[in-house]
């Protein structure tokens, strides 16, 4: 149990008395499937979330193939606090907060680069790439022998560990451990990340832009709402980049996993032929097959369509798209955080990713087919980020304030199935609201500061 008293001050029901109405409306209505819409359009809330939310649990920043060498850097965030990732001269993997620690002046500039040492424009301090403070313009004139250097290096995030090439950082230094954040979930990663020897890389910088809305809402989408598409993206079915079906989306599995963790594993729609095992090549298959378990083989071998959240806010899809109506559908892999960039702003980070193993024309392909579908103009971004706009509007005024959410599917209907090889509770429908309940209870434990 954490002292809520470190976090922000003491109980919710003391110092944001409204948020605590909203939480704990949120905690009896969702027993029935019932959920205050106001959570996803409120100031007070996204500022009681910085602290309660970002402030402690594990926070996704970035994967190892972006900074492979020894003095390669990017520039994160967990919500407003501005990060340093660097692999340091020493080969380890550190997060820093991205400031001087003589005025405060923002260290590094760039998005990305390899450096030695980050020197500060402001008064020159420098300091090297794991974080020790190494030199003061004018130190003996200025400063006699005042300054201990070993206590004024760069600020480090508390903790911060890698699953799989994932890199995980947390602001609590008593969070839990990230295997124990991960649980159920590192099964269902390990699916996407562990089938080749040579792993996962990145295709370039991540593509980012804003959209206004509440970052809940894309973390909400991406977990289980699989009901959405026969709707949402109709027109991308017509044109033929989805299966004709449009309900295609039903026929698969949604798992909830525990710590608000949950995902879909969707195969072909009935009477449509779609290879095993993502559409990977046969020898991507074949070298999986001597690295995953028997139980996630089973799982891999019939999923085509698989999306995910990992709470809070890092979700990733592995899905079939074809980059047009004539091309064949090929693996892709997308990684998504949806970043608060202040109240009522997202700010989108967007990831391909790509087996280092593929053949080179499948990569490009991958590539071709993430960009037109879930790159910044893809088409199914345009038709998601208009929703989640129309959403954060529709919630701003006084009468939303008495808006719930139905959160109801298949909570009276569905049992989990018990022959499920894998960890967690699934359900047979792509069309239920477990993972999307799990996930908001978590939510609600991390805020009424259960957590």
């Amino acid at each position: 149990m954490t002292d809520l008293n470190q976090t922000d001050g003491g109980p919710l029901a003391a110092i944001h008395p409204r948020v605590h109405e909203l939480v704990q409306r949120g905690i009896e209505g969702l027993k029935s499937g019932i959920y205050p819409g106001k959570v996803f359009n409120d100031p007070e809330v996204y500022d009681v979330e910085r602290k309660r939310i970002f402030g402690k649990a594990w926070i996704y920043l970035g994967h190892v193939t972006e900074i492979p060498n020894n003095g390669d850097y990017v520039l994160r965030n967990i919500a407003e606090d501005a990060l340093v990732l660097v692999r340091g001269s020493d080969g380890i993997i550190r997060g820093f907060l991205n400031a001087c620690t003589h005025r405060g002046a923002q260290l590094c500039r760039a998005e990305k680069g390899n450096s030695k040492t980050f020197r500060c424009p402001y008064h020159g301090w420098t300091f090297a790439n794991t974080g020790k403070l190494m030199g003061i313009p004018c130190e003996k004139e200025a400063y006699g022998d005042a300054v201990d250097k070993t206590k004024w290096g760069m600020l480090e995030i508390p903790k911060l560990d890698i699953f799989q090439g994932l890199i995980f950082g947390s602001l609590d230094p008593n969070a839990m451990s990230l295997d124990d954040f991960l649980g159920n979930m590192k099964w269902y990663l390990e699916i996407m990340t562990n089938r080749t020897a040579g792993g996962l890389e990145v295709v370039g910088p991540p593509q980012r832009w804003i959209v206004e809305g509440d970052w809940k809402q894309p973390a909400d989408n991406f977990i289980g709402d699989s009901y959405h598409t026969q709707t949402a993206h109709q027109s991308i079915v017509e044109i033929g980049l989805l299966p004709p079906d449009p309900l295609f989306a039903m026929y698969g599995e949604l798992i909830e996993m525990g710590n608000g963790h949950g995902a879909g594993m969707t195969g072909a729609p009935p009477g449509i032929e779609l290879p095993p095992f993502f559409g990977l090549p046969n020898e991507i298959v074949e070298q999986a097959k001597t690295r995953l378990t028997a139980a996630q083989m089973t799982v891999a071998m019939k999923t085509n369509f698989f999306h995910a959240t990992v709470f809070p806010n890092f979700s990733f899809l592995n899905i079939m798209p074809a980059k047009d109506d004539v091309s064949r559908p090929v693996s892709m892999i997308t990684f998504r955080l949806w970043q608060p960039a202040g109240y009522g702003k997202i700010e989108i980070w967007s990831w391909h990713l790509r087996e280092k193993d593929l053949p080179e024309a499948y990569k490009e392909e991958s590539h071709k087919a993430y960009l037109r579908t879930f790159g910044i103009s893809g088409t199914f971004e345009q038709d998601d980020a208009e929703i989640w706009q129309s959403v954060h509007h529709s919630m701003k005024g006084q009468l939303a304030e008495k808006l719930n959410f139905n959160f109801q599917m298949g909570h009276t209907t569905l049992e989990p199935l018990k022959d499920w090889p894998g960890p967690g509770r699934a359900y047979a429908s792509g069309y239920n609201e477990y993972p999307q309940r799990g996930w908001h209870s978590r939510w609600l434990q991390y805020m009424n500061g259960t957590i």
